[in-house]
């Protein structure tokens, strides 16, 4: 005999339908699976997503907290910086060249953060297609966090050299990690410049891959990273599920 068990999951209403199949001869639902409610047993992974740690199917609300407000700062960050390159030299060229470096130290607090949540949790499989594919994403995010840290790590130690400690947000003064060279100086200015465009093409890359994966492959790298999707990897929000069991 066969049958038919849909489940229909609304979620601007949150209302679940549980159609497990009636049992003929009681004309009473079966019981849920051991040890677990009714509710667990028919909501699938992608309703159990949004928990504040990752798990292989998807990323946590830190992860994906700490991801979108990085890339808001890295925006701000830049825009900032190239603001500042215009002006001429003056007080406020300086107000705006502190609050470049304000972000910048906030950037590199949150990337040591990001980086120490990253290795106490799991971590989503990458959804590539080919191996070539998964190794490119990885050497690109190695890429990624090492840049987080060099690119504002090179910024205080160039403001160190020139004798200029780094206010944060007028709230505290960092300590020179080098001491006043202006050919170090010179040499740290190349470094910083040469890594904000090394960050511009791993970002660059970034996103064309996570648009490449979402508009080409039609899988859920893109959307798992978003604050509403947390759970199946394959699963297409909002779609009804339908199984079929032999018995």
């Amino acid at each position: 005999m066969h049958t038919l068990a849909i489940y229909h999951h609304r979620a601007s209403s949150h209302q679940l339908t549980d159609y497990r199949p009636i049992n003929a001869a009681t004309g009473w639902l079966p019981p849920p699976p051991s040890g677990a409610s009714v509710a667990a047993s028919i909501i699938p992974k992608r309703g159990r997503g949004m928990a504040l740690r990752s798990h292989k199917a998807g990323f946590g609300s830190i992860t994906k907290s700490l991801h979108w407000v990085m890339a808001a700062l890295f925006i701000s960050v830049f825009a900032v910086g190239w603001y500042m390159d215009f002006l001429p030299l003056g007080m406020a060229k300086l107000e705006w060249m502190s609050r470049h470096k304000s972000l910048g130290v906030t950037i590199l607090m949150l990337a040591v953060l990001r980086i120490i949540w990253r290795l106490s949790e799991p971590t989503p499989a990458a959804l590539g297609k080919h191996a070539i594919e998964r190794l490119a994403a990885k050497i690109g995010h190695l890429g990624l966090y090492g840049v987080m840290i060099a690119m504002p790590l090179t910024g205080w130690m160039m403001s160190s050299a020139a004798n200029f400690p780094v206010s944060v947000f007028g709230l505290f003064t960092l300590p020179n990690l080098v001491a006043p060279d202006q050919g170090l100086f010179e040499s740290l200015r190349t470094a910083h410049f040469v890594l904000s465009w090394v960050i511009v093409a791993l970002v660059g890359g970034h996103v064309c891959a996570a648009l490449k994966h979402h508009f080409i492959d039609r899988d859920a790298t893109l959307r798992r990273m978003l604050p509403a999707f947390g759970g199946n990897d394959n699963a297409d929000i909002g779609a009804n599920t339908t199984a079929k069991e032999n018995s």
